[in-house]
């Protein structure tokens, strides 16, 4: 875990040439957020979050059940280590286009009780964003058809359900376009 975070840290500190927008981006703080990319990183990480729950529902899942997160009765660990893998695909990019298009800026923040929040309109923002990302189409080699990036999370899970059902090794997701 200690390579992960090191690596995640250096990570972290390209976002400052990868974002367009003069922010000055230094590490992950999350709670409160103390700056919009921080504030950005957890509300979007939510949404995927949010979204893999909800295809862990549509499988024989347990999303309580997990492999990298501490599992807890007050939490859906399965949906945080499967969010993971997403993140970076999803969530990452999407705030970097966000920001380089200026859809988001420091004006779409505001100061609330729990550090900087972002206002109403901002979040529709995201979420259409998000929501038009999630319904993209790519060509999936194997199933030799279009899936949407939504589809690939149920995919990722399908994969898990083999797993355990000892019919194929799991292998995780490898980006390959």
């Amino acid at each position: 875990m200690g390579v992960e975070g090191n690596i995640r840290r250096e990570y972290y500190r390209a976002w400052n040439i990868i974002i367009e927008q003069n922010i000055d981006f230094e590490k992950r703080v999350y709670h409160p957020a103390d700056n919009m990319i921080n504030s950005l990183i957890s509300y979007v990480n939510s949404l995927i979050y949010t979204k893999t729950l909800s295809e862990i529902y549509k499988t024989q899942l347990n999303p309580t059940i997990s492999f990298l997160h501490q599992p807890g009765t007050r939490r859906f660990s399965l949906a945080l280590d499967v969010s993971e893998i997403f993140k970076p695909l999803i969530a990452d990019r999407l705030i970097f286009s966000l920001l380089n298009r200026n859809q988001i800026t420091q004006n779409s923040f505001v100061e609330g009780l729990n550090g900087l929040q972002l206002t109403e309109k901002a979040s529709k923002t995201i979420m259409q964003e998000l929501d038009s990302k999630l319904k993209t189409t790519i060509f999936h080699k194997e199933l030799n058809k279009n899936v949407s990036y939504q589809f690939l999370i149920r995919l990722e899970l399908y994969k898990l359900v083999k797993h355990i059902l000892g019919e194929k090794e799991y292998k995780g997701f490898e980006i390959w376009w």
